[in-house]
């Protein structure tokens, strides 16, 4: 049809075509996300098995430190630093947290680049190797 109006209809059906398919590619996206929670937290409760724990909800179980802890633990064969066995407060769930990483970072010499979207900036503690530094982009 032509005629006042045809080009915002045209416009318009551009736009509902760019809204699917964002759509779309957000469902894939959510889809692979799934399936890498799934296998990783499945992969987790293996290894986590061996100290009677397990991850049920990666964003939950994980937010106090604890069960990342006890699973860097295992895999590493080592123990970390003091840290908090039974946080209550947000600082020191994070506290745990931050162990845990600069622990991969110090002693694994695993460089933690990025978490999700945002860079992992993680403030330095004292070290006692003087070649440990930590970096962030």
């Amino acid at each position: 049809m032509y005629g006042p109006g045809a080009p915002e209809y045209c416009q318009a059906g551009e736009e509902e075509d760019e809204m699917a398919a964002t759509e779309r590619e957000l469902a894939e996206d959510a889809q692979w996300k799934r399936i890498q929670q799934n296998t990783f937290t499945r992969w987790a409760n293996e290894h986590l098995k061996q100290v009677s724990k397990h991850i049920g909800n990666l964003e939950t179980d994980l937010s106090d430190g604890l069960r990342l802890i006890a699973l860097i633990e295992v895999l590493s064969g080592k123990h970390l630093p003091k840290h908090n066995k039974r946080p209550t407060f947000k600082s020191q769930k994070l506290e745990n947290v931050s162990v845990a990483l600069q622990f991969l970072e110090r002693d694994e010499n695993i460089r933690i680049i990025n978490i999700g979207e945002y860079p992992c900036t993680l403030p330095p503690l004292p070290c006692h190797h003087p070649a440990t530094t930590l970096t962030s982009p």
